[in-house]
């Protein structure tokens, strides 16, 4: 396990987090004192599943019309 202090972690972030992902154990101490534990994230690797919002959400037949009143603000004119 690595101990390091505050100072030396903001001026050595990007090397510990290396250290972290190689799989070194690194603790931050403030005043000597272990603070907090840098862990590696792992996202769960678990399958996109389709679907989940169908028949819950709808839009309008004119959901891409753009009206002229907001086209004109879009060019550069006040309504």
């Amino acid at each position: 396990m690595k101990i390091v202090n505050v100072h030396e972690a903001k001026s050595q972030l990007s090397k510990l987090i290396e250290q972290v992902e190689a799989g070194e154990d690194v603790v931050i101490a403030r005043a000597g004192k272990p603070a907090v534990r840098l862990i590696a994230f792992k996202a769960e690797a678990r399958p996109r599943v389709g679907g989940v919002w169908r028949n819950q959400v709808s839009m309008t037949d004119d959901f891409d019309v753009l009206p002229e009143a907001w086209l004109s603000v879009f060019e550069g004119h006040r309504v």
